[in-house]
């Protein structure tokens, strides 16, 4: 079973090692951080040897080379969290109602979340993560599932700041306990800032913020009511301590008066003064700041949990406020935390000979695609907030064991964003449901596959009665290659086996070699242009295809629909043969053909010669010729798998000058992403392809 955190919150006496002390002259002694023994070491961080905690060492000399994150979501709402403690967060939507502001910068750590202490008697500051007041001591970051932590002593202060997110509310906890090893009392504060943005980009929303303050509570809240569909959301930032010291806290509402004029966080203005400014108000910069006072007597040891939530009108957030309150409620939240990540994450464990693979399989993937790719979907990297119609369908796949009801669940939401004609939205932001229809040709064809899967792992017949709405939406032109609009539910709904049948039967389109139109892209959106005039084929569309109807035509007879199941077996074997009369190459079977009528994926191109996904779904598919497969992956060997770097590529050589061109795929330097880079589904859909060939 997965093993529960190694401690609580409060636990920070048993992760520490010997205590810090003082001399007469109040120079700090840095205390040793405790040996850990770690699994997969590579000099800054590794596993805990139960594999449940990935912990990191680093220090304002040895930063680690990129921002390494913890995505801890619930379905709605949700942080992500570096190694340094930068920090952004969200509300029902990671692009579209950011909470505080998202950075991607190449190399950087942006900090817009900080937490700071303060010795009162000599001014000295410092933060209990990295960044953005790192102090001279190393810090170990434990991100763990559904929570990080951060140990740090300074000064003969212990600290550990661990951060998560309710799993069945819209609440981000930061606990910070502090215990004072320094053989004498200690006056301090601790600040915890942040900055709102309410939208998309703090650019555009922050004239429009307004904060106020709770008298009686103390908590600070905020509101954007020009941001159409959250105008009445309304966020809050709220701390409580041990005892009540809410008479005692100051706050701030104004970023440029924490910061000071061209202040960073690293050294705010507001910190060298003994409290906040209380501005809030509109026609600010806004921000959230609040400060406590906190006394340590020696050996003693306090908690300070601050929370940020929202909640969908201001009376929901003062309710959060209140339900959240005081230290019982935060360590029951964390304690639901672990507990659900315990047993969702148990329930499939493996052993192999490679424990490497066995500690990404037991946990860690699976935490990845529900938190990151399902609930949050969003990286330090790209923050959609979107559902990609295919993406998700292909993330919960792997949830059929762990957690089956989110695939049904999100089975019957993909079926709703499909429109009577078969055709679907590539992508949605939720709640508005606004997003793209396109002429994407492989995207619908993921609803019947996934349902048969999720039928077949589950024995769940039952949801294939379940009735779902279609859209109504303004009418894809042959001409136009996407349309973004708002549609709206039609009154028609349909059974979810009937959605899986649309889907496959606008599948059923071919053209002159009898394969499967690529329209603007299949799979690879990069390759946009191949058949945006209609004419163009896709051949791993071919072999994806014959693994729908072949997989399909059983849930049709099972489903007593014996002419639908005859119809996909039929279609089937005839693509069967289109695909072997007119897609082999001679050494590898080609990726496509342009609308022209000239091919992509073969020996006479100079770029893209070969592409690993259709030699890899025609072993997957069951579909191709046995020779011709095991020819084929072998070329995928040969000419793909680079055995000196440890990576598959997507295809060879990458698009450069290649014309006609295939799409935006050529915008991506060469060997990066779709272009030429590895491709983690190609990549894990290859090593499946030779692990069906018994390699």
């Amino acid at each position: 079973p997965i093993a529960a955190p190694t401690a609580t919150p409060s636990a920070v006496s048993s992760l520490r090692g010997a205590p810090g002390v003082h001399d007469s002259g109040d120079r700090p002694v840095v205390s040793e951080l405790p040996t850990r023994d770690l699994i997969f070491h590579n000099g800054l961080g590794g596993f805990t040897p139960d594999g449940c905690e990935y912990v990191i060492t680093s220090a304002r000399c040895q930063m680690t080379p990129l921002p390494w994150v913890n995505v801890l979501a619930n379905p709605t709402f949700g942080t992500l969290i570096s190694e340094s403690g930068s920090a952004h967060t969200w509300s029902k939507n990671a692009h579209e109602f950011r909470l505080t502001p998202w950075s991607n910068d190449p190399v950087g750590d942006a900090n817009t979340e900080a937490y700071y202490l303060r010795d009162e008697e000599s001014g000295h500051v410092w933060s209990p993560t990295l960044l953005p007041s790192g102090g001279t001591a190393p810090y170990v970051t434990r991100h763990g599932f559904g929570y990080s932590i951060f140990e740090h002593t300074e000064n003969g202060i212990d600290s550990e700041l661990c951060v998560y997110v309710a799993i069945d509310a819209p609440v981000k906890f930061a606990g910070l306990t502090l215990s004072n090893r320094s053989g004498r009392a200690r006056h301090l504060s601790v600040t915890g800032y942040l900055e709102w943005v309410l939208g998309d980009e703090n650019t555009k929303t922050r004239m429009h913020v307004i904060t106020s303050v709770d008298a009686d509570s103390g908590a600070l809240y905020a509101r954007n009511a020009y941001n159409t569909d959250f105008s009445g959301r309304t966020a809050f930032f709220d701390v409580d301590t041990m005892v009540d010291e809410v008479a005692a806290r100051s706050i701030s509402g104004n970023r440029e008066s924490f910061l000071g004029r061209n202040g960073t966080l690293r050294n705010p203005a507001a910190m060298a003064q003994p409290r906040l400014d209380g501005i809030v108000g509109a026609a600010l910069d806004p921000c959230a700041a609040i400060r406590v006072p906190l006394d340590l007597d020696e050996g003693q040891s306090r908690e300070i949990v601050f929370r940020l939530g929202a909640g969908d009108s201001p009376q929901a957030a003062r309710d959060l406020v209140q339900r959240w309150r005081g230290a019982t409620a935060a360590l029951q939240a964390f304690t639901t935390v672990t507990q659900y990540w315990q047993q969702t994450l148990g329930k499939v464990q493996v052993k192999t000979p490679d424990r490497s693979l066995d500690v990404l399989t037991n946990g860690w993937l699976v935490y990845q695609v529900m938190a990151c790719r399902l609930w949050g979907r969003t990286a330090f990297y790209q923050a959609s907030g979107a559902f990609g119609f295919r993406d998700q369908l292909q993330d919960v796949m792997s949830l059929v064991h762990a957690a089956p009801e989110l695939v049904r669940e999100h089975l019957l939401l993909c079926a709703s964003r499909q429109f009577p004609e078969g055709d679907v939205q590539h992508w949605w932001h939720p709640p508005s449901g606004r997003g793209v229809r396109t002429h994407c040709s492989d995207d619908y064809l993921w609803l019947p596959l996934v349902t048969c899967r999720y039928v077949q792992a589950t024995g769940d017949t039952g949801v294939l009665d379940e009735l779902v709405h279609f859209l109504e939406g303004s009418e894809l032109k042959a001409a136009d290659e996407s349309l973004y609009e708002l549609p709206r539910q039609s009154e028609q709904q349909s059974s979810l086996y009937d959605h899986c049948v649309r889907a496959i039967e606008r599948g059923l389109r071919f053209g002159e070699h009898g394969l499967p139109l690529m329209g603007s892209g299949d799979w690879n959106d990069g390759m946009n242009l191949v058949g945006v005039g209609g004419k163009g084929e896709s051949v791993w569309l071919g072999f994806f295809l014959c693994t729908v109807l072949t997989k399909f035509s059983a849930l049709a007879q099972q489903h007593n629909a014996p002419s639908f199941a005859e119809r996909c077996l039929s279609e089937s074997a005839r693509l069967r043969a289109a695909i072997e009369q007119h897609g082999w190459d001679g050494d590898w079977y080609r990726r496509a053909w342009f609308d022209d009528g000239s091919p992509l994926g073969s020996a006479e191109n100079l770029e893209c010669r070969i592409d690993s996904i259709p030699q890899s779904w025609s072993v997957l598919s069951g579909a191709g010729d046995a020779q011709r497969t095991r020819q084929a992956m072998d070329a995928v060997d040969r000419e793909l798998v680079r055995h000196d770097s440890g990576l598959i590529q997507l295809l060879a050589p990458p698009f450069d000058r290649f014309e006609p061109s295939p799409g935006y795929i050529k915008g991506y330097p060469r060997g990066v992403r779709e272009n030429g880079g590895q491709y983690t589904h190609a990549a894990v859909w290859a090593a499946m392809a030779y692990a069906a060939l018994g390699d």
